[in-house]
Parts: structure tokens; C-alpha cells; sequence
């Protein structure tokens, strides 16, 4: 027995998600796509997107991401991950289930810090699938790689907060079914570095809250957006600080955790499925009188992209596993270190991909450059790469500084 055996119920979970996907989500690919054009809008709502959750719905494959037994099956990291890693494979699998970032984040903080007030009025809209959120911390006027750089004022006016400051990158604040925001700022510049900071609840509609434009990420308008939000005078009530002022740090930390380690396992369902690619278009087609297929080169690829996939899964997986054993923050190195490999390695093995499909690789006939974009995007979303190899240089660092310190300690007794 493995240590990442998975459990009866996670086993009857991916059975039923990978019929699903073969029966539903891979064939609504195209018809997705058609939609969006005849539509003329970026941010268009599919119709089959909805019957597609509808669907999910009706097959209990729903939620699954939330821990909490609630809200969702209760089921951990490790049971969950080869779960992402299928909905990965697909760019509509995830919404489809009501697993997409940034609304999963947003709902285990709403869970976790929101009032009965905020649970009711947001929290089950997300969870039924019929509200969108968005995420609005990083800002176009400070290295947002450090959350204690946040700008954005939160200014006490009796029983209510006086909000002005620009966000960017908001994604899914384009949705057509967003409906609240879940903002950090900073309520008090004197405190304690981590304690200048708090998290509130704003519906997207209040009233200084503008939408100023959409970022498009490498040419795409991805559907959901990532917006440029203004927040000019945004008056909100005290009671939608979430978990109180000076909190909000340690929310985005609470959040970004396994948030962070979803992102990573869907990146293994995209190398996985650029793996198939590459391997269908290598063994279809031929160049100087052979297969591509028997090219050295191209077996190498095919061979190093097995090995590469399968070392990030494990890492995964025991990321998973410390996760739900020790908790996050005893897991923050491996956290940081799969948040850095996933997305390089999925990287690699899709530009692999592009490259044996020629220029079929760099239009949307295939799904590899929209992922490409995603995943290289991902470098930089929920802390760039630099952040997270801090972390670990700081972790690896502190046990040579400890040791050297007893070191000495000794000698000086001696």
C-alpha cells in the first residue's frame, strides 16, 4: 500500500469525473468556442457552460474542492488532487464543477471569516453556482509580490470604511455573474507591518466602485477578465471587515495556501493532456519518409515529459499529504516549491507540444497556446516565482543558521 493511496470514495469521485469529461466537457470544447464567437463578447456566458453545471450538479461531481462536509464531499488535498489534476485537462472542466479559481479561494475565506450575513447573502450563491467573486489585492502602483505593499486606503469614518485606490488583475471580475469583491487595503500605515492590513466585502456595483478595463493576458480576453477596478470614495459598513481590522495578511495566507496547491494540480492535467497531444500528432504524421514519432528528438520529448509530469505529481501529492497531516504552514515549503516546479515544468512539456504540431500549435485549432498563456501567467499569479524560492532559501538557510549558532554556543562554553 502507498502512502498516496487514495481513498474508495476520492476512487469513485475520478471514475465518474473522467466519464464526465469524456461524455460532456471534451465535446462542449467546440460548441464553448462557437458560442463565444457568435456571441462578439469577450465575457460572454455560454449557454453550454450552464447545462454543463447543471449536469456536474446532477452527478454530485460539485464542489469538490471544499473541504468542509457542508458545503461539499469533505473531501482533503490529498483525496481532491487527482480530481483538479482531471478538471485541469479541459479550460471549461473546472467552472463546470464549481472548482475555479478565484471563487474557491473566495468561499474558504467567506466560510472560514464571513459572518452568517455574508454566508447567506454570497456564500451560498458561490457554492450553488449562480454568483461569481473576484479577488481585488494586487495594485498597478506597487510590487504587489509583497502583500504589505498594498495601498489601496481603508479609512475609519464612524461605522463605516472610506475605501480609495486602484486594483488590477481582479480576475473574474469581468463574469457576467460577478457580484462581490473581497478587497485588501490598508486601515491603519502605523501598525505592525502585518497587522496595516484588512480584507472587506464590496459588491462590485457599490457606488465608487468603476470597472476601468480588462487586462488581456498574452492577446487573450480570457472570459472572465482581469480587471483594472477604481475604488473612488466606496463607503463600506464596518460589519464587512472580515475577521476583524489588521486580519486582512493573515486571510490572504489562509487563502492562498491551497489556493496555490489547485492551481498546481490542474497544471498536471494540462501537461498530461499536451503529453496525448504531442504523442497523437508525433505518431499521425511524417516528415522525410518516416514517422515523427521515430525522430530521436521527438522521443526524448515524449520521454522527459513522462518523467517531468511524474515528479511534479508526487511532489503534489506529498504537499497534499502534509497539508491535511501538519497543516499548511508546516507545509509552506513544499508549498512554495511545487507552486515554482508545476507551472515550469507544464510550461515545458506544452511548448514541446507546440513544437511537434508545427504551426498548428500556435492557433487556437489546438488548446496548447491558450494553456501555454494560462500556465505562464501562472509564474506570476498568487506570487511569482522569486517569492516562492525566498521562502524555500529562507527555510533552508534557517536550519544552517541554527546549527551554526549551537555550533558556537558550544565553543564558547568549551
Amino acid at each position: 500500500m502507498s502512502l498516496f493511496d487514495t481513498s474508495e470514495r476520492a476512487e469513485r469521485y475520478r471514475i465518474e469525473l473522467l466519464e464526465f469529461m469524456d461524455s460532456h466537457i471534451y465535446p462542449a470544447e467546440s460548441v464553448y468556442e462557437q458560442q463565444m464567437i457568435e456571441s462578439g463578447d469577450p465575457h460572454f456566458q455560454p449557454p453550454i457552460l450552464d447545462e454543463l453545471k447543471a449536469e456536474a450538479r446532477r452527478r454530485g461531481l460539485w464542489n469538490l474542492f471544499h473541504p468542509h462536509p457542508e458545503w461539499g464531499p469533505g473531501l482533503t488535498n490529498l483525496e481532491y488532487a487527482p480530481l483538479a489534476e482531471i478538471m485541469g485537462r479541459s479550460h471549461i472542466a473546472s467552472e463546470a464543477c464549481n472548482c475555479n479559481a478565484p471563487d474557491t479561494g473566495n468561499m474558504e475565506v467567506l466560510t472560514l471569516f464571513g459572518t452568517d450575513e455574508h454566508k447567506k447573502k454570497y456564500l451560498e450563491p458561490l457554492l450553488a453556482g449562480t454568483m461569481a467573486s473576484a479577488f481585488a489585492m494586487t495594485e498597478p502602483g506597487v510590487a504587489s509580490s509583497d502583500a504589505t505593499n498594498v495601498e489601496l486606503s481603508m479609512v475609519r469614518d464612524g461605522n463605516e470604511y472610506l475605501l480609495n485606490g486602484r486594483k488590477w488583475f481582479a480576475s473574474n471580475a469581468m463574469h457576467k455573474n460577478c457580484k462581490v469583491l473581497i478587497v485588501m487595503g490598508k486601515t491603519d500605515p502605523t501598525a505592525a507591518t502585518h497587522r496595516q492590513q484588512s480584507m472587506m466585502v464590496v459588491p462590485i456595483d457599490a457606488p465608487g466602485v468603476t470597472v476601468m478595463r480588462n487586462l488581456p493576458v498574452f492577446g487573450y480576453h480570457d472570459r472572465e477578465g482581469h480587471a483594472e477596478i477604481d475604488f473612488r470614495d466606496v463607503r463600506v459598513p464596518a460589519k464587512d471587515v472580515l475577521a476583524g481590522e489588521g486580519e486582512g495578511f493573515a486571510i490572504s495566507q489562509a487563502r492562498l495556501g491551497p489556493g496555490r496547491i489547485h492551481h498546481c494540480m490542474r497544471c498536471i492535467g494540462m501537461a498530461e493532456r499536451a503529453l496525448e497531444l504531442m504523442c497523437t500528432r508525433a505518431a499521425s504524421r511524417s516528415t522525410f519518409g518516416k514517422p515523427i514519432s521515430e525522430n530521436a528528438n521527438i522521443q526524448d520529448w515524449i520521454a522527459e515529459s513522462r518523467i517531468d509530469i511524474e515528479m511534479i505529481r508526487l511532489l503534489t501529492l506529498k504537499t497534499a499529504y502534509l497539508m491535511d497531516t501538519v497543516g499548511n504552514k508546516q507545509a509552506r515549503t513544499e508549498i512554495a516549491a511545487i507552486k515554482v516546479a508545476a507551472p515550469n515544468i507544464a510550461l515545458k512539456v506544452i511548448d514541446r507540444a507546440i513544437q511537434v504540431h508545427g504551426g498548428a500549435g500556435v492557433t487556437d485549432d489546438f488548446p496548447l497556446a491558450m494553456a501555454w498563456a494560462h500556465l505562464r501567467t501562472l509564474r506570476l499569479a498568487d506570487g511569482p516565482d522569486e517569492v516562492h524560492k525566498r521562502t524555500i532559501a529562507r527555510q533552508e538557510l534557517g536550519k544552517y543558521r541554527r546549527a551554526t549558532a549551537a555550533t558556537n554556543g558550544q565553543q564558547v562554553q568549551a
